[in-house]
Formats: structure tokens, C-alpha cells, sequence
């Protein structure tokens, strides 16, 4: 972004991980705008990720649900913004009239600005009357939630990203830093750099990107987290490293705690599946030093001991007094944009807004009377996983589902589609039309996207930031907060008679303070300071910090009545599914690089789609050769819950009896890849959240006669395809295909696939019936339209090239014949698979660059083709690819 441009441009908050980088929006003609980092904000001081970098590719309006829509007779009909509302509180009020209020329920999402979550939860919990509102953070975080609650009395994280690069030593526990948050990867890495003596330890099953930067790696038997933690805490007891008089001032419970945990490191050696040298050494590590931040994320929290494995963790950062102060402390890496500020409103339905919680009198009464509400939630309500269920039974009979896919992302996927079959009313609020939830809506809402609207979210060092509209309202959309509040008021409820967004803020920070005093509701979490804002300081507000100016825990108190923190004592125990001779390998499932949550935005980018294309399922070569699969086939994955089919990789980073499958795909963009369906619905006894990190599972083949892909700037219409999969490329769709049927004609099978029946059309094509080999290219005025191969094989042309001839104004002869030869004939036209997306470098650039410049670091790669040079995610990858080079160097010489 230029100077000209810097004074049209809007600040605000990236939409994707917890991190909650800071960017500048410059709006560019209809629905679009140019994308950067903002240097001033100090989550990212500029940075950003590929995801953030990709933000303008993934505006516009193709796609979006602009309309309300009510479903009659199987149909959806446009409606105007009344008619629907009345048809949803109608129908609304007379289930609440005949079955009570329970009978009703909210699903939404950490996508929510804190706003729209703030009305949300005043709304079911305040006037319905009811606790069933939950989040799809139910998913992600709650275990970190109720970890917190018992250790501190209150869901705290005491850690800044400052602290990150304070510390002596940082553990990774169950986090892909490298790929779910770059930006946090970068710093520790700067980190790293300035002090070499900086230790990182990286604690997961599988060798993922973030161990390029680790010094030591346990690759831990998947469920086994409490044994390893467990260990450590019975290891710092008999080697000394404690704080009696922390312990004795600040605590209670450690000696119930240090009981259960008692375990001696070659038990534990045996228990995780790890050298008994390097559990010592990562004991040794964390004793030594008294700094220590202990990040934890997805692979800790989704386990049935989820809120058992966050204890174990924060017990050892209590036992020698490691938090409170600069360096120290243990961190839960959130995974949403705004899991945090819903956290803070009372978002799980087991909580209050302001950090209060259900089941204390005194909290629902003050919750109440600052609402001035005709009742208040009595009982915690239903979790996620029960909620749909609960659905399913008919106990449940109306769902609004806010910003979220339940019917791809939550366990037992299938379950959840059967449900919203049998309710009465499924109402969807969304910003696109087409989704997995949505064909089973009754009810569709046009919600406002991001860019368009307005508000606040808080990361996770507890940074409050606005997201600032930059674009303007399309079709009918409208913001979440205002949708509820019309609805709300035409169940003739009084309170939410809004105008303007920063009104709901001060009201959300008026509550933090409200009685927030130590002889009435005392909580850590109080933002009073920030009420009273006019909407011109709203707009106006920076980036803030809770609490303001302080470090949490830095004199010893904590939210528990006695001002003590809790040691919990945490017995291990195994994961409630176990592989057998059926199902003899542990699912793990987790995101991509470029990719988020069920790809309704980042599907949209071009850029994002170039890494990883198609969903695969990654596992030990071993594991593929004794289950009759080989790596580039198609697979089937079955579990005792369902079943999808993926393409078959070996990553490298993963150890027998494990697979990992990524989380993405939907029925939008592949023919059967919901991962969801095979997940089993086990939850964590505490938090309520899903065991996604280990389902038992068999991989068998799924044979096919064909393998092919068409690029097409079209849309295809794919049915009786038996494996597809789409991604969005620049100006055109690719789709991978591969079928059970023989094909007899592949030029009439290939026309009528790609809607093409002039017969005078621009069609060139070659044709090795015997090898079951087809190419075909589709020209419209010397412009490529769509292309397609077809092989036994799996191993069909690169991509990458053929994707570049879509930008070309005409197509040239050399390119025509390279088409058909299925490979280009000018030298050095093919870049290769996508390596560095931000930059679009791909291998063979890369591999190139490497040979002829002899260069041995990234550093070096980045400044001769700039792969690596923005968001670094794919510099571990850069390093293979050296390393892998001077390998095939040094055995050629």
C-alpha cells in the first residue's frame, strides 16, 4: 500500500485464527479491496499469514445468500425481511408456549463479532429463559475453559504475546503453530534467532512444520498427554524444582494433586511411546528454567480428558510459581477469531455473561437485575454434541444456527444431518447461500460478512480490537445483532432497542463492572473503563488489553473466593475408543496451511487452493502397505460412525497406527470428504468437548477404472462422478475426478461432461485407447475454456502450468501441442506444485533455483525467488526441498 492510498484505507481485524492480526482495507470498486497488514497494531505489527494475505481474493458477491428465504414444499422462496422474522416468531412462540422454553434453541459461532454474541446470549438466557445457546467454540476451546475455571475460578489466560519472547523456554503441546498461526510462528522464531539459548520444545504425535523449529520433539502416543505432564510434576517435586512458599501462600490441593500424578519417567517413557532420554531431557529443560510458557491448543482440548490434560499442564507451571510475571505461564492458543469475546459474554451454554457463572444464585441475579430481564437460565443448557442430539430425540424442536456448518464440522456428522431433518424450524443465518446446514434450513437469513460489518473481538492475549466495516451492505444483508434484536422485540421483549453497535459495547462493558466488587460478584474480567464510549470513540478505539495495565496473577490472587489457585488432580486415563482388529488405526484430524474451517471464505481464494487442492488422508507407508493402499490413490476411510474417501499421502511426520485427515472439505466442495462423518461423538465429561483427535478407523482401497481432472471455466454438473473434488482457481474451477465406470467414448463422454454440443466447436484432443489415455482442450476465440485428462493412473499432468494458460488472451500453437503432449514444450514453464502460495513459487522454481545457485538456507531461496519472504509457513517445506537437492547432488557425484 502506497502513502496515496494509506489515507483511504479502514483498520481492522482478520477473520480467521485467534491470533487477531490487524489490517488496512482499501476499498477497490464493487464488493473488493486491496489488502495489508497494519503496522500499528501489536498483535502482528504488520505481518500477516497467507489466509490474511489472501483476504482480497475472497470478497465479492458470487455466492452470497442476499436474500431471506423460506423454504415451501421442499423449495426455497425469496421473501422480504417481515415475513420471514413473523414466520420464525410465530413458529418460535408456539413451541416455547406448548413445550417451555427449552424446547428452543441457539447454535452459533466464534465467527461472531462479541456484539451479535452479547445479544444472542442476553436474548436466550435473559427473555427465553433458557441456557441452550452454544458455540461452535464448544469445539475448539471449551476444555482450555473449564481448565481455567478450576484451576483459576475464572476462564483467565495469563499470558501476552510478549511473553513469547520473554521466556527461556517455550513447550508446544498439540499446536501447529507453523501452519494454524503463523504469526505467532514467526515471533518465537525472531525470538529464537536474537537468543539461540531460547528452548522450544514441540509436544505432538505427528512431525508437523512447527518442529523445524524445535529442539527437542516428543512425538507422544496420541491421548497420552496427562502421563507425560503427570511425570513432569512428580519430576519437578523429587528433583526440588518447586516454590513452597508460593504453594503454601497461593494454592491449595497440591498434595492430592502430586499423588495422582505420581509416575517415574521410564513409566512414562512406556506410557506416551517415547525415549526415556528425551522425557528426561524435556523434564531437565523445564526445571532449569524458571521462565517457561507452555502453549497448548487443539490436539490438548479435543480429547475426552481434554480439561484433565489442561490441569496437568497448569499444575506444572503452579508447582514452581511459573506465572504471574514476565516469561511464564500457560497459554491456550485460541483458534478462533473471536472465541475469546464470546467467552467473555457468556457463549457456552454452561455460562453467564461477564465471566458469572449459571449455577451460582448470586450471578443469575445480578446478571438479571443489570438486564432488568423477565427471568433468568436457571440450569446450564445443552453442549454442542447433546444439543443436536437432543434434537434428534424431538426434545429440541426449533434451532437457529448463526455462522457456523454443524453439518460438517461437528462429530458424528451424519447425526447432526438427521436431526435438522426431523426439527420442526431450522432457522440459518449465513453469508453464503449454499452449504452442507443451509439445504437444511427452513429458514435462511442473509447475514452481513466480514468487511461489511462491525464491531469487536478479542484474541487470545486478551486484546480487544475492531472490526471495521469497509464495504457496503449487499442485497438485504443485515448484522447479526440487529436481526436478533428485531426478532426479540417482535416476541415483545423490551431491551434491545439498539440503534447503533457501539450501544451493545457499552452495555457489554458496563456488566463487567456491574457489583464487581470484592464483597458483591468479584471477577478478574472487567472492562468498565472502556464504557461510556460515544460512537465517535467507538470508532476511534485502538487495540486494548484486558485488564489495563495489569499482569494477571502478578501478586499472587486468583478468582477462586479464597483468592487461591487449585491444583486438580488429574489420574490418566485412555481415550473411551480404542483400534481393533476392525478399525485398527487413530484418526487425528486438524487444518491446513491455507485453509479454514469448512472453506466457505478461504475457498474462494484462488491462492489458498493451490497447496492442497483435494483431501488426503496421511499415514505411515507401512500402515498403507499391510491395508492394500499406495500413495496418490484414492482411499476409503471407515470408521464405526461413518465414512469418506481421500487421496493417500505419506507425509512423513507420522508414526504407525496413526492417520491424519484434514477438516475442510464439505459436500460443496467434494463428492465424499466430510471428515465429521467419521469422527466419534465421545466428549470430554467436564467441558462437553468432542474426542476429534482419536477415532478408530480402517483404510481400505476404493478402486477405480479411471483417474482424470478438467479445469473449466463452467461449472460441471458431476452427478454419477464416484470421486470428485473442486478448488477455486483464477478465472476457472478444478476439479479431480475418477470414476468405476469404462468409459467407451472418451471425446462423446468428455463434450457431454463439459456441456460442450456444437460440433463446430474449437476442440482438440488425443486420444491412446489402448493405454486408456484422453486429453481434450476446449477453446472459445482462441481462448482456453476448459481442459481435460483422463488415465488409468493417478498420476495425471501437472497441474500448475495448465492452470497458468486460463490468464492467456489466446492460446499459442506451442501451447496447444503441449496440451495435448500433456506436459509444456517450452523449458521452464512449469513451475510445479505450489510451495510458497503467498508469492505463488512453486517446487520445481524452487528446486531450480536451488540446484543452479547452490543454495544451502532458506534466507537464501527467499532472496533469489522470494518463497518464504511473508508469512514463512512454508520455510519448513523450503528446507526439505534443499535438503532433498543436495541429497540427489551429493549421490550423483
Amino acid at each position: 500500500m502506497n502513502l496515496s492510498q494509506e489515507h483511504l484505507s479502514v483498520r481492522t481485524t482478520c477473520p480467521y485464527c485467534g491470533v487477531g492480526c490487524g489490517v488496512r482495507a482499501t476499498p477497490q470498486g464493487v464488493q473488493q479491496a486491496a489488502i495489508a497488514g497494519d503496522a500499528a497494531h501489536p498483535s502482528n505489527a504488520g505481518r500477516l499469514c497467507v489466509k490474511g494475505s489472501a483476504l482480497g481474493e475472497t470478497l465479492g458477491l458470487d455466492g452470497r445468500l442476499l436474500h431471506p428465504h423460506v423454504r415451501e414444499d421442499g423449495v426455497l422462496k425469496q421473501v422480504d425481511w417481515d415475513a420471514a422474522l413473523d414466520k420464525v416468531a410465530d413458529q418460535w412462540r408456539s413451541i416455547v408456549a406448548e413445550h417451555g422454553p427449552d424446547a428452543v434453541a441457539f447454535y452459533v459461532s466464534g465467527q461472531l463479532l462479541t456484539e451479535d454474541y452479547y445479544v444472542a446470549n442476553k436474548l436466550m438466557k435473559g427473555y427465553v429463559g433458557s441456557a441452550n445457546i452454544d458455540t461452535n467454540s464448544r469445539l475448539c476451546m471449551s476444555s482450555a475453559v473449564a481448565g481455567h475455571k478450576r484451576a483459576f475460578g475464572e476462564d483467565i489466560v495469563p499470558v501476552s504475546y510478549d511473553d513469547l519472547e520473554l521466556a527461556d523456554m517455550i513447550v508446544l503441546v498439540g499446536s501447529n503453530l507453523a501452519w494454524c498461526h503463523p504469526i505467532l510462528f514467526q515471533r518465537i522464531g525472531k525470538a529464537k534467532e536474537a537468543r539461540p539459548d531460547l528452548k522450544v520444545v514441540v509436544i505432538d504425535p505427528r512431525r508437523t512444520a512447527t518442529c523445524e523449529l524445535a529442539d527437542l520433539h516428543l512425538p507422544v502416543k496420541p491421548g497420552t498427554d496427562v502421563w507425560l505432564f503427570n511425570g513432569l510434576l512428580t519430576y519437578l517435586h523429587d528433583r526440588g524444582a518447586v516454590d513452597p512458599a508460593f504453594i503454601a501462600a497461593h494454592t491449595n490441593g497440591y498434595e492430592a494433586a502430586l499423588q495422582a500424578a505420581a509416575i517415574a519417567p521410564d513409566e512414562v517413557a512406556a506410557a506416551c511411546r517415547l525415549n526415556v532420554a528425551d522425557v528426561l531431557a524435556f523434564y531437565e529443560a523445564f526445571a532449569a528454567n524458571a521462565n517457561v510458557v507452555t502453549g497448548f491448543s487443539m490436539g490438548v482440548n479435543q480429547s475426552s480428558s481434554g480439561t484433565d490434560k489442561v490441569n496437568a499442564i497448569i499444575n506444572c507451571h503452579l508447582i514452581g510459581g511459573r506465572l504471574g510475571k514476565p516469561g511464564a505461564g500457560p497459554f491456550s492458543i485460541t483458534g478462533q477469531p473471536n472465541a475469546m469475546g464470546g467467552r467473555e459474554v457468556g457463549g457456552l451454554a454452561n455460562m453467564l455473561a461477564a465471566h458469572l457463572d449459571l449455577d451460582n444464585p448470586s450471578h443469575r441475579a445480578a446478571v438479571r437485575e443489570f438486564w432488568q430481564s423477565p427471568t433468568i437460565a436457571e440450569k446450564p443448557g445443552l453442549k454442542a454434541v447433546d444439543l443436536f442430539q437432543a434434537i434428534e430425540a424431538g426434545k429440541v424442536k426449533a434451532v437457529w444456527i448463526i455462522a457456523t456448518n454443524p453439518a460438517v464440522s461437528l462429530p458424528d456428522a451424519e447425526q447432526v444431518r438427521r436431526a435438522l431433518r426431523k426439527c420442526q424450524l431450522v432457522v440459518v443465518s449465513d453469508v453464503v447461500q449454499d452449504t452442507d446446514t443451509n439445504a437444511l434450513a427452513h429458514v435462511l437469513l442473509p447475514a452481513l460478512a466480514w468487511g461489511e460489518k462491525d464491531g469487536t473481538v478479542t484474541n487470545s492475549e486478551r486484546r480487544i480490537s475492531r472490526q471495521r466495516t469497509f464495504l457496503p451492505a449487499p442485497g438485504e444483508a443485515r448484522a447479526d445483532w440487529r436481526i436478533l434484536a428485531q426478532f426479540a422485540r417482535r416476541l415483545g421483549y423490551d431491551g434491545f432497542g439498539y440503534d447503533s453497535v457501539h450501544e451493545i459495547f457499552d452495555e457489554h462493558a458496563r456488566l463487567s463492572a456491574w457489583r464487581n466488587t470484592p464483597d458483591e460478584v468479584p471477577r478478574m474480567f472487567d472492562i468498565g473503563i472502556l464504557a461510556g464510549l460515544d460512537r465517535a470513540a467507538y470508532d476511534a478505539l485502538e487495540p486494548v488489553r484486558w485488564p489495563v495495565g495489569k499482569t494477571l496473577f502478578a501478586d499472587g490472587r486468583f478468582a477462586h473466593p479464597d483468592g487461591r489457585a487449585r491444583f486438580v488432580a488429574t489420574p490418566p486415563r485412555l481415550p473411551a475408543n480404542k483400534a481393533d482388529g476392525e478399525f485398527p488405526l487413530i484418526l487425528n484430524t486438524g487444518r491446513m496451511r491455507d485453509q479454514w474451517h469448512t472453506m466457505t471464505r478461504t475457498g474462494r481464494a484462488p491462492k489458498l487452493a493451490e497447496h492442497t487442492p483435494e483431501p488426503f488422508v496421511d499415514l505411515h507407508p507401512q500402515d498403507a502397505l499391510l491395508c492394500g493402499v499406495r500413495e496418490g490413490e484414492l482411499a476409503r476411510i471407515g470408521s464405526s460412525w461413518g465414512s469418506m474417501v481421500a487421496r493417500v499421502r505419506h507425509g512423513g511426520g507420522i508414526a504407525r497406527g496413526s492417520v491424519f485427515i484434514p477438516i475442510h472439505w464439505n459436500g460443496q466442495t467434494a463428492s465424499d470428504a466430510r471428515v465429521g462423518a467419521l469422527v466419534n461423538p465421545v466428549v470430554d465429561p467436564v467441558s462437553g468437548e468432542p474426542e476429534f483427535k482419536h477415532t478408530p478407523v480402517m483404510v481400505d482401497r476404493f478402486p477405480v477404472q479411471w483417474h482424470g481432472f478438467v479445469l473449466s471455466r463452467s461449472r460441471l454438473d458431476l452427478d454419477g462422478v464416484a470421486y470428485w473434488t473442486k478448488a477455486q482457481g483464477a478465472g476457472f474451477s478444478r476439479y479431480e475426478l475418477a470414476g468405476r465406470n469404462r468409459i467407451a467414448d472418451f471425446g462423446a463422454w468428455a463434450r457431454e461432461l463439459l456441456g460442450v454440443t456444437d460440433d463446430d466447436a474449437d476442440w482438440l484432443e488425443y486420444s491412446d485407447r489402448s493405454a486408456g489415455v484422453y486429453r481434450a482442450v476446449h477453446l472459445v476465440d482462441d481462448r482456453i475454456a476448459q481442459c481435460v485428462f483422463v488415465s488409468p493412473r493417478p498420476d495425471l499432468p501437472e497441474r500448475t502450468w495448465l492452470a497458468g494458460l486460463f490468464a492467456n488472451e489466446t492460446v499459442s500453437d506451442a501451447d496447444r501441442a503441449g496440451v495435448l503432449a500433456g506436459r509444456p514444450l517450452r523449458q521452464g514453464a512449469d513451475a510445479g506444485a505450489t510451495v510458497c502460495s503467498c508469492f505463488g513459487v512453486g517446487k520445481n522454481t524452487i528446486c531450480n533455483a536451488i540446484r543452479e545457485g547452490d543454495l544451502a538456507t532458506s534466507a537464501q531461496v527467499t532472496a533469489c525467488v522470494k518463497a518464504g519472504g511473508n508469512c514463512g509457513s512454508c520455510v519448513p517445506e523450503i528446507r526439505q526441498l534443499i535438503a532433498l537437492v543436495r541429497a540427489e547432488a551429493a549421490e550423483a557425484q
